[in-house]
C-alpha cells in the first residue's frame, strides 16, 4: 500500500480533470480524493496498491483530453487507511 499526494499544475480547471480522475481512480481501484485549488492547479491524494497508486499518478500527468498538464509536484503521505474516491 502507498499514499501519495500530487498537485498538477497547467490548463486542468474547466477540462472535466476531477470528474475524470474520479473516474480513473475508480477504474483502478484507489481511494482518496481531488479538488481544484485557487491558484488554478488540482490536488490529488491517493491510496491503494502500489502499482494502482502509480498508474493514477501517471494518469495525473496526463489528465483527461482537454487538460494540458505543464507538471506535477508529487509527494509519499503516510497511510491514511481512506476508502472511496470523491470530489471535493
Amino acid at each position: 500500500m502507498s499514499t501519495r499526494h500530487a498537485v498538477v499544475h497547467g490548463t486542468v480547471q474547466g477540462v472535466f480533470y476531477r470528474a475524470s480522475a474520479e473516474q480513473e481512480a475508480q477504474r483502478l481501484g484507489v481511494a482518496g480524493w481531488v479538488r481544484n485549488l485557487p491558484d488554478g492547479s488540482v490536488e490529488l491524494l491517493v491510496e491503494g496498491e502500489d502499482a494502482a497508486v502509480e498508474q493514477m499518478i501517471d494518469w495525473a500527468g496526463r489528465g483527461p483530453s482537454r487538460a494540458e498538464v505543464t507538471g506535477v509536484d508529487v509527494e509519499d503521505r503516510p497511510e491514511e487507511g481512506l476508502t472511496g474516491f470523491e470530489q471535493r
